[in-house]
């Protein structure tokens, strides 16, 4: 995938992590980036000075060890303060300043931010106009269609942001009355092209994958796409859907021909071994960031993500339950990271058994079954 050139800014591919409050936080933006993500951005910030020395805050402005560019995601109503906190973000080396206009949290939309400044384009108007006169970096916009179906108001809000001197627009395609209901449209999205020519567009809802990452920039012309629950318990979908689309990208190439892997560390197909480890580094990220207390149970999330994604096809369901729940009930770190080294230890083994009891040749490999009944077959790194 080529470059996108974000004003002053470039990012490596145009694969974009979405921001996501209480997950997209520094341990989760560094292992994505890692995985293939072009670009990450923070968790939203309130715009309130009085948060801003909140623990909540520090950590979420936290950026320490993160290859860049630095992006800091804002969310406020009123057009002073959301112009402070983008001098006061970009003071502090954010080089992209985004302003949440999409969130369809209670809490924010009560306090008229978020998507619910959809209902107020005027308003709209003078943030974008205040935060862009304010910093000398690029800035950037999230939304929704709209408030509610009836009111889908994306292409105004597009020209007043164009207008503003917006220079990227990403765009979840539900209104804040659907939530998460029902399947993103990108119809909205599709019809801003020849409306806003030099707004780069960017899609977002619903792209689990390169099968509809493709898709959805087919149907809507996009500069870039924006991946957000898909990526939760599986971080390496940036570096998938990047090396499948390079592959689609040179179909004149022959099948065995060697194609120059865009993502090294995420395999084409990633095996138990893999994955478990990378669980590993995960934790352990979060343990560093946040101290074993809090890091262990903020990690509870996280692996319920993972083992979703994974499922139970090589346990029974009570097993997996069980395992959940002490899973759940841990408070200990290396407890934690035990009982997850355990499970994907019996799955590989368990799944290692399976492929040789299907093996036409495994009655004759009687070593074979001595290496599976030790555990000897079927381990792995994250090199791997």
């Amino acid at each position: 995938m080529q470059p996108l050139q974000i004003g002053s800014v470039s990012i490596p591919n145009r694969l974009i992590l979405a921001p996501m409050a209480g997950v997209t936080d520094q341990p989760f933006r560094g292992l994505c980036q890692r995985l293939g993500a072009g670009l990450t951005i923070s968790e939203m910030l309130s715009a309130n000075p009085a948060l801003r020395d909140t623990r909540k805050s520090r950590e979420r402005s936290d950026h320490r060890g993160e290859p860049g560019p630095m992006a800091v995601q804002i969310a406020g109503a009123d057009p002073r303060q959301m112009a402070e906190a983008a001098r006061h973000n970009a003071d502090r080396g954010a080089e992209l300043i985004d302003i949440n206009l999409g969130c369809p949290a209670k809490k924010v939309c009560k306090a008229a931010a978020g998507s619910a400044l959809l209902r107020d384009e005027v308003l709209v108007g003078r943030i974008l106009e205040a935060v862009v006169s304010a910093v000398d970096v690029p800035v950037t916009l999230k939304t929704r269609t709209g408030w509610s179906p009836e009111t889908r108001n994306l292409a105004r809000i597009a020209r007043i942001a164009q207008a503003s001197g917006i220079q990227l627009l990403s765009v979840h395609g539900r209104t804040r009355a659907c939530g998460y209901r029902g399947e993103a449209e990108f119809d909205s999205l599709a019809s801003l092209r020849d409306q806003c020519p030099d707004l780069l567009l960017v899609a977002n809802g619903d792209i689990d994958g390169a099968t509809k990452a493709i898709e959805v920039l087919n149907r809507t012309d996009a500069d870039a796409i924006m991946i957000g629950r898909a990526a939760l318990g599986r971080p390496w979908i940036f570096g998938s859907i990047a090396t499948e689309l390079q592959r689609l990208a040179v179909p004149e190439q022959s099948a065995n021909a060697e194609l120059p892997t865009p993502i090294s560390e995420v395999p084409r197909a990633p095996s138990l071994a893999w994955i478990g480890t990378l669980l590993l580094e995960h934790l352990d990220r979060l343990y560093r960031f946040y101290g074993e207390q809090r890091g262990v149970l903020i990690a509870r999330k996280h692996i319920g993500w993972y083992l979703d994604h994974l499922g139970g096809t090589s346990v029974s369901c009570a097993e997996f339950e069980r395992l959940r729940h002490r899973l759940m009930a841990t408070t200990a770190a290396a407890a934690q990271c035990a009982l997850l080294s355990e499970h994907f230890a019996e799955r590989r083994l368990s799944e290692a058994f399976a492929q040789a009891a299907h093996s036409t040749d495994a009655k004759s490999t009687p070593d074979r079954w001595r290496a599976l009944s030790t555990g000897t077959v079927g381990k792995g790194s994250i090199d791997e």
